[in-house]
C-alpha cells in the first residue's frame, strides 16, 4: 500500500511509522484522512462489480475506507498477524468476535478477572442467545483445562488483567484450547505489540481497545481484532459490513498516528510505573501493590518472558483499612486528594489517570463477581502517563499521609 514495497523483516519501530501507508496522487508523506461517507464510481458497471465484490474498490465507508484500511494494516504489521479489522470500540471488537465465532449451544471459557464490561458481555448478553460461559482463575491453567466441554468453542483471556495485573500463560492456554478443538483470543490492550505479541505464543485472535495505548493521548474510541486474513474476509468483515460497528476514518487516522510513538511511550511509561510501584510498596498506608514488574508479583517471571522484560504502565494498590466500608472511604480520600492525576477510568493516556474500580469500571458487576475477580473496595488503579514521577509520588502522598486523620 506504499509507492515502493517495504523490505521484509523490518523492526516494529519502523513498521509503526511506515506500514499501511497509501499515498494519493499528491504524494503526501503523512497519511491522508479520507472524511467521506461514500465513493464516486466511474460508471454503473464498475459500481455493480464493486458492490458485488467482483472487483476491488471503495464504495461506502461502512464497508471500507482507505484511512481505516491503513490503520488496520499498520496494527496487523505490529502484531505480526496477516490482517486486522477495525471496530468502533474495544467492546465492539469483543462483540464482533463473539458474533463471528459463537452460535447457540456453544460454550466459552473466560478468565474471571477480565474487564467488567467484557465479563458482562459473556455472562449476560451472550447468554441471551444460548451461549454459556464458565469463568475460571486467570492464572490456573488446570482450571481452564477442567472447564473445557465438548461444545467449547472459545477461550478468552486478557493479560495483564484490569485492574489486578494478573498474567496468564498464553502458550499454555493455546495448547489447552487447540487440544480441545477450541480457539484462543487474547486481549492485548495493556501491553500492546510494543511489549508482547500473543500470536507468537499461539493465540488465534488478538483484541485491542485502540482507545488506550494505541491512541495514547485519550482522544478517540477505537477497537480491532487481529488475526488471519481468512477470518477477516470470511467471518468478521461480512458481519461488520452488515451491522456497522465500524471505525470512523477520523478515529482511525488518530490511532494510526498514535502508533508511531507507541514504543517510545510504552517504554517511558513502564519505567515510571515500576518506579512508582516500588515506592508504593514502602508506604505504610498501602497494604498491597499489584504490578507485574515487581519481583513480589506472583507471575513476575512469566510477565518478564512474555512482555519483553517490562511490567506495563498500570499499577494498582490496596489502601489499608479495617473493613470494606472504611476501605472505600480511604480509597476515595486518596483519589480525591490528588491534584495532578486525572480521575477517570480511561487508561493509556500521556496523562496519569486514577480510578476506583469497584465503583467505576467494575461497578456494574455483582458483589460476588467483584469478589471472584479480587476487586476490593480499597483498590485504586493508576495508569501511569508521562508526568514526572516525583510529581506523581507527591500527588499520592497528599492523600496517603492524611489517612490517619480520618480515623
Amino acid at each position: 500500500m506504499t509507492d515502493k514495497k517495504l523490505p521484509a523483516q523490518l523492526h516494529r519501530d519502523t513498521l509503526a511509522v511506515r506500514a499501511g501507508v497509501e499515498r494519493s496522487q499528491y504524494g503526501e508523506n503523512s497519511e491522508a484522512l479520507y472524511l467521506t461517507s461514500s465513493f464516486v464510481q466511474p460508471d454503473a458497471e464498475t459500481a455493480r462489480k464493486r458492490f458485488a465484490m467482483e472487483e476491488d474498490g471503495y464504495t461506502y465507508t461502512r464497508v471500507s475506507n482507505p484511512t481505516v484500511s491503513g490503520m488496520e494494516q499498520r496494527l496487523a504489521a505490529l502484531e505480526g498477524t496477516e490482517a486486522a479489522i477495525a471496530t468502533s470500540s474495544g467492546m465492539a471488537a469483543v462483540l464482533l468476535l463473539g458474533m463471528g465465532l459463537l452460535r447457540a449451544g456453544d460454550h466459552v471459557v473466560c478468565s474471571q478477572s477480565v474487564f467488567g464490561s467484557t465479563l458482562r458481555l459473556f455472562a449476560t448478553e451472550f447468554a441471551k442467545f444460548g451461549v454459556t460461559t464458565t469463568f475460571v482463575s486467570q492464572t490456573d491453567v488446570a482450571q481452564w483445562q477442567a472447564a473445557l466441554q465438548p461444545n467449547t468453542r472459545l477461550l478468552f483471556a486478557e493479560t495483564p488483567t484490569n485492574p489486578l495485573t494478573d498474567i496468564c500463560d498464553i502458550s499454555a492456554l493455546a495448547r489447552v484450547a487447540h487440544a480441545g478443538g477450541a480457539l484462543l483470543a487474547v486481549d492485548n490492550c495493556f501491553c500492546t505489540p510494543a511489549l508482547q505479541r500473543p500470536i507468537e505464543y499461539g493465540a488465534d485472535f488478538v483484541i485491542h481497545s485502540g482507545t488506550k495505548y494505541l491512541d495514547g493521548q485519550g482522544r478517540v474510541v477505537a477497537g480491532a481484532i487481529c488475526c488471519s486474513q481468512k477470518y477477516v474476509n470470511d467471518v468478521f468483515w461480512p458481519i461488520n459490513r452488515t451491522v456497522g460497528m465500524v471505525l470512523s476514518p477520523f478515529n482511525a487516522w488518530v490511532v494510526t498516528k498514535g502508533m508511531e510513538t507507541l514504543s517510545l511511550r510504552m517504554k517511558a511509561q513502564c519505567d515510571s510505573a515500576l518506579d512508582l510501584a516500588n515506592w508504593l510498596q514502602d508506604q505504610p498506608q498501602v497494604a498491597r501493590v499489584y504490578y507485574p514488574g515487581l519481583a513480589s508479583h506472583p507471575q513476575h517471571a512469566l510477565a518478564m518472558r512474555q512482555q519483553s522484560g517490562l511490567g506495563g504502565a498500570v499499577v494498582s494498590f490496596d489502601v489499608r483499612a479495617p473493613d470494606a466500608t472504611q476501605a472505600r472511604s480511604n480509597a476515595f480520600h486518596v483519589i480525591d486528594s490528588t491534584q495532578v492525576c486525572s480521575i477517570t477510568t480511561n487508561l493509556g493516556d500521556t496523562k496519569t489517570t486514577i480510578a476506583h474500580p469497584a465503583t467505576t469500571s467494575h461497578g456494574r458487576l455483582t458483589e460476588d463477581q467483584r469478589q471472584a475477580a479480587g476487586i476490593g473496595q480499597g483498590l485504586i488503579r493508576m495508569a501511569v502517563g508521562l508526568d514526572h514521577i516525583d510529581d506523581l509520588k507527591a500527588d499520592l502522598l497528599r492523600g496517603l499521609q492524611t489517612l490517619s486523620a480520618l480515623k
